[in-house]
């Protein structure tokens, strides 16, 4: 099994604290990575585009001009797409582009993410993270503290408003619980910090 340094959130060694084999120690798949941040993407287009075909633009009922004698080609509507002021052909219609992935994917591409973070040095776990109040500083000093440079997520096992709050204003940094960390996200930053609790969590869902 993985063995990762316990950290307390002043940055201090306080011993070790090992990983299971199974969630942190696979070996990464990159297709079930791709094709659940692929599907996660799509999920977030709107899909509420839309253009106007001949038939929905405002008139264009009365023949432009008579059928034979003027000369000119034949016409029957001014909202002919090749009118200016008419119809689009084949524009873009309100559309679904979610895309469905198998449970079984999805949780391989979640092993997939927490096991490359640990191989590449990009895994902090803590005993424990609490702050007394809801101030930006303590956030700062404690990611002073750890030697994070970069984006960074802190994944707590549960909602936390003091560590939330105090968070939020600063650039490149996000909380979240382990319930809503999707692949995206944990691909999206560079450093993943987690607690005991968050790991075990992690471990009970997906080992």
């Amino acid at each position: 099994m993985p063995k990762i340094a316990l950290l307390n959130q002043s940055g201090q060694n306080v011993g070790e604290f090992e990983l299971n084999d199974s969630v942190f120690g696979v070996e990464p798949n990159q297709q079930a990575v791709y094709d659940v941040v692929k599907a996660q993407r799509a999920a977030m287009r709107q899909g509420t585009h839309k253009t106007k075909n001949r038939t929905e633009v405002r008139g264009g009922g009365r023949k432009p001009w008579r059928q034979k004698g003027t000369g000119r080609a034949r016409a029957g509507s001014t909202r002919s797409p090749i009118w200016v002021g008419g119809g689009t052909v084949f524009g873009p219609t309100p559309r679904d582009y979610s895309i469905k992935v198998n449970r079984k994917v999805r949780r391989n591409a979640l092993r997939s993410v927490l096991s490359q973070k640990v191989l590449d040095g990009q895994f902090k776990v803590l005993d424990k993270l609490q702050l007394e109040d809801m101030k930006t500083k303590g956030m700062v000093n404690v990611l002073a503290s750890l030697n994070v440079e970069g984006k960074a997520m802190i994944v707590l096992p549960e909602d936390d408003k003091n560590v939330l709050f105090s968070a939020r204003n600063i650039p490149g940094v996000a909380v979240t619980t382990v319930g809503h960390a999707s692949v995206y996200d944990l691909m999206n930053y560079t450093t993943l910090i987690t607690t005991v609790d968050s790991v075990k969590k992690y471990e009970e869902v997906l080992g």
